[in-house]
């Protein structure tokens, strides 16, 4: 298919200044490997925000003193939903101290007090600046650097600077580190695909498998896009990774998000244990091997079968049906796999799970999307009753969607989906569902089809989008049959004649220089 062109806004925070920005963070770390370096910066620009959006208060209840505001009164930045910052975590002080060798003790020392003094973010923040290790130089090179993002200002607040650029560098760092950095960021274009197509407006959002929070950090910018209002979704996350989590604390603490985001193995210690969502939208590990499966074998979550102790997808799908609301929807990203696999049981739950009529939809997604991984993968969408009300009764029918020819390459080894696609996959599936103001669904040769459960049956259970949308149709030119082959044979004739002509010129050339073919001079 004919892609788009990508506009300039279309990738990554995309501000203008985030790839230089990279490049001059990155050209300090010296032999610091991405892994180490992540938390020094990441750090750092969380502090820069929030001592922004604290000068910033402080600024207009010193304008409002004579109405008896008070500008070091910590309830009043508490009361506005902005962290207290203390004089000795304030960024200009840091920023007076970059020169001095004392620089990494005094950044260590600013978190702890910011930690102190807010309650939410107690043994979240980094606090390992002093360390030996750390060249306090480049530390100080760092901080001037920082200092020029700028959030001060209503228009830079509004375009949430700040927060966007510590998307970019999550992104930047998983791509960095590779698969191991990737355990924490899913791609934005991905992300954005399961919350358009899910349209999270109201209610409960779960991932128990938060990583570095980008899905709720996509849902509250859904929400404002569609001017809806953030406080009527509730959020909660699970996030097994220590460093991890403390990352997601700090994303969506930048940006004002109020969740509840708990620490720990979500199979063997699950936080929320009666939550019911709304909406659940994750992307788990894919194949995990070392989930320790054999200990949960009579687990009350495995309703449609027990699954391998050897890969852990089937155990997520079902650790999301389990919290789902009776209204609720799921979309997830899994490897893909997991739509045709028949190992050690896997096939049996699918099928169990298709038969109870669970499956809503199947996206096939194009490779290369991932910065840990370059195995393609797939979107599911559960919904835990077809006939809820919200839109048209689908039982008995799930929606196929193959979109592995989308996509545009943005370097070497990696792809995106534009804005384009995203809005023809998720208005697809909203055509197909019965949103309200959306158009009639059609089905299209090659990329989508709605299928009947018998149509599933007959495949085995198998749910690849590409065994049901068949081929792209061909667009007709208009020639006759007849006319076309007439043509067609003719110049098949030409091309086997001057194909002769030319076998018989090389073995002319061939003669002339003494070497003759074996089968000639027999």
């Amino acid at each position: 298919m004919a892609k788009a062109a990508r506009k300039n806004n279309d990738t990554g925070a995309n501000l203008g200044f985030e790839a230089k920005l990279w490049q001059m963070a990155d050209g300090l770390r010296n032999n610091m490997d991405a892994a180490e370096y992540k938390h020094v910066v990441l750090g750092l620009i969380f502090l820069k925000y929030i001592s922004d959006a604290f000068e910033a208060k402080h600024a207009e209840l010193e304008s409002q003193k004579d109405q008896g505001a008070d500008a070091e009164d910590p309830d009043e930045y508490r009361a506005a939903s902005i962290f207290w910052v203390p004089p000795e975590a304030r960024w200009q002080y840091l920023k007076s101290m970059a020169p001095q060798p004392t620089i990494g003790q005094l950044v260590d020392d600013a978190m702890t007090a910011i930690e102190r003094d807010n309650q939410s973010l107690k043994a979240v923040l980094p606090k390992d600046y002093a360390r030996p290790g750390l060249d306090k130089q480049r530390l100080g090179q760092i901080i001037n650097l920082v200092s020029d993002i700028a959030l001060g200002s209503a228009a830079d607040r509004a375009k949430d600077t700040l927060g966007r650029v510590y998307e970019y560098f999550l992104a930047r760092f998983a791509s960095a580190e590779g698969k191991s950095g990737g355990q924490f960021y899913t791609p934005s274009r991905v992300v954005r695909v399961l919350v358009e197509m899910l349209a999270p407006y109201k209610g409960r959002v779960y991932d128990p498998c938060c990583g570095s929070g980008g899905m709720f950090v996509s849902s509250e910018k859904f929400i404002e896009a569609h001017s809806g209002k953030i406080d009527d979704i509730s959020i909660y996350g699970q996030e097994s990774n220590y460093t991890t989590w403390r990352l997601a604390k700090m994303n969506l603490a930048i940006r004002g998000i109020d969740a509840q985001i708990a620490h720990g193995d979500t199979f063997h210690n699950d936080k929320h244990p009666d939550l019911k969502a709304d909406y659940v939208l994750a992307n788990p590990p894919f194949n995990d091997s070392d989930w320790r499966g054999e200990q949960l074998k009579a687990d009350k979550r495995w309703a449609f079968g027990t699954p391998p102790a050897s890969n852990a997808n089937y155990a997520w799908v079902q650790h999301f049906i389990d919290h789902l609301a009776p209204t609720g929807l799921a979309g997830f990203v899994l490897a893909n796999g997991s739509m045709s696999s028949n190992q050690s049981g896997e096939g049996e739950i699918r099928k169990n799970i298709i038969e109870a009529d669970l499956v809503d939809c199947m996206v096939a997604l194009p490779g290369q999307l991932f910065y840990s991984t370059q195995i393609p993968v797939c979107l599911w969408f559960l919904a835990r009753n077809k006939r809820n009300g919200r839109f048209r009764d689908r039982r008995g029918e799930t929606l196929f969607i193959d979109a592995r020819k989308m996509g545009s390459m943005i370097d070497r080894v990696h792809r995106e989906l534009t804005d384009e696609d995203t809005a023809k996959i998720a208005g697809t599936y909203h055509a197909w569902r019965g949103d309200k103001g959306t158009g009639d669904y059609a089905d299209i040769a090659g990329f989508c089809k709605a299928a009947k459960l018998e149509d599933i049956r007959k495949h085995g259970h198998v749910l690849t989008p590409g065994r049901y949308v068949g081929a792209e149709a061909i667009e007709d030119d208009g020639e006759p049959f007849e006319e076309k082959m007439k043509r067609l044979s003719a110049t098949l004739e030409t091309q086997f004649e001057e194909g002769r002509l030319l076998d018989d010129r090389i073995r002319q050339n061939l003669s002339e220089l003494g070497f003759v073919a074996a089968e000639r001079e027999k």
